[in-house]
Formats: C-alpha cells, structure tokens, sequence
C-alpha cells in the first residue's frame, strides 16, 4: 500500500501555494500595477514642473505688464500737454508774424515806447519757446537737410542746381516734436534740379 500522507501534508501544501510567475501574462502584470496605481514620486515630479512651468509663466506676464505700465505711463508724462503745446505754438506764431511785420525803418525810426512794445513781444516769444522746451517740445532745424515726409510738409520747390535735389532749403513754418513724436511738421521749401542723393555704398570687406 502507498503511503500518500506526505502529498497532503504541510510540504505538499507550501509546494502548491507557490505560484509561478512565468506563467502569469503580460495584461495580468499591468493590470496589477493598474491596481497600485502610479508612482508617487513621478507624480511629485510633473505637478512639480508643473508648478514651475506657471510660474513661469506668471513671472513673464507680471513683467511684461510692469514694462507696458512703466511706457504708459511715461508717455503720460511726455505727450500730455500736446495738445495744449500745439494750441500754444499757434500763439508763438501770431507773435513772430507781428515781429515780421514791422519794417525795419519803422524800428530804426520808432521810439523808445516803440521798440520797449517790440522788446517786449520778443521776449514773450522766447518765455513761451522755452517753457514748451521745457516739458519736451523741440523745435525742428531742417535746413540743409534731406526731405523727410516724416518731419517735414514740402510747400513748394526751388529750382536749385547746386543744391542737392530735394534738399530742404526754406521753411515757411517751423516745426516741433515733443518726445519722439512730431507734434507739428516744418512747412518748407525743397530744392529741384540739382544733383540727386546718392547713398553711400558700403565698403567691401578686405
């Protein structure tokens, strides 16, 4: 008689609850990690570059407003008073019209209450020029200068043929610019005839 005692006994039994994992599948493996769900230190990782990533992003926002609110406010300052600098170049020029005006024998032959009212205009004039100076307005030279729509009204053009053509060459009103904007272009004169501008041509590297 075999004696089967040893295949039911605590050998055969531990034998039996050993399992083998070459025998368990792929889909059952993820399916356990699935269970576990995921690592918690990637987990730490992503919200972690997440966090930096708004940051950021936060950071770039938060500076691109300062430097939008730092122009704005700047142009605030320059350009306020452009308006009232405009309104008042017309009174400057009403002042130098009178100036012009008088002919020169009257101020050669006029009196001293005469030429103290002249004095006087003049003076206003240059106060009003200087306070605009101040807060930025400046008055626009361009005289000799290229033409440039961008500063200056062509009104009329000289023929000129030792002048450069399109050369400024007479202004019949001046111009200004207040910060780097112009707050009213100079009306001139331009040249016609003479040579035409030529660009420099760029040299070569040896």
């Amino acid at each position: 008689m075999t004696d089967d005692t040893n295949k039911y006994g605590p050998e055969a039994t531990a034998a039996d609850d050993e399992v083998n994992f070459s025998e368990v599948s792929a889909e059952e493996i993820e399916a356990v990690a699935a269970s576990i769900g995921p690592d918690p230190l990637e987990v730490a990782k992503a919200e972690t570059a997440e966090m930096r990533d708004r940051y950021l992003r936060l950071a770039a926002d938060m500076d691109n407003l300062r430097r939008r609110t730092e122009r704005e406010v700047k142009d605030a300052k320059s350009y306020s008073v452009a308006g009232f600098a405009r309104d008042m170049l017309a009174v400057s020029d009403n002042l130098r019209r009178a100036l012009e005006a008088i002919p020169a024998e009257a101020r050669e032959a006029g009196d001293a209450g005469f030429n103290a009212l002249i004095e006087g205009v003049e003076m206003t004039e240059r106060a009003m020029l200087s306070a605009l100076e101040r807060h930025g307005v400046k008055k626009l030279e361009p005289v000799g200068q290229k033409f440039d729509p961008n500063f200056h009204q062509a009104m009329f053009e000289i023929p000129n043929a030792e002048v450069a053509n399109n050369t400024v060459v007479q202004v019949v009103q001046a111009g200004y610019t207040i910060g780097e904007r112009v707050l009213r272009p100079a009306m001139v004169g331009v040249a016609k005839g003479g040579p035409k501008t030529v660009a420099a041509e760029e040299t070569p590297a040896a």
